[in-house]
């Protein structure tokens, strides 16, 4: 499984933070894995976090809506 797979899969279940994706997938380039799923589609935003004087993204998929018949 590649970095981006295991990445949407993580996102899949709830927000993904850097220590997370070093944890899960083995990778210090989140934001890059990131930018890839973007560009295939995937709707992904970022929030900044602080905690205790620490900066750093959160990642979270958006679902696409399902359309109403």
């Amino acid at each position: 499984m590649t970095q981006c797979e295991q990445i949407l899969q993580m996102l899949k279940r709830g927000p993904v933070t850097p220590m997370d994706a070093l944890k899960e997938a083995g990778t210090l380039r989140l934001a890059s894995r990131v930018l890839d799923l973007k560009k295939q589609g995937h709707n992904i935003i970022t929030e900044m976090v602080n905690n205790k004087g620490k900066k750093f993204a959160s990642y979270k998929l958006i679902e696409k809506q399902k359309e109403l018949a």
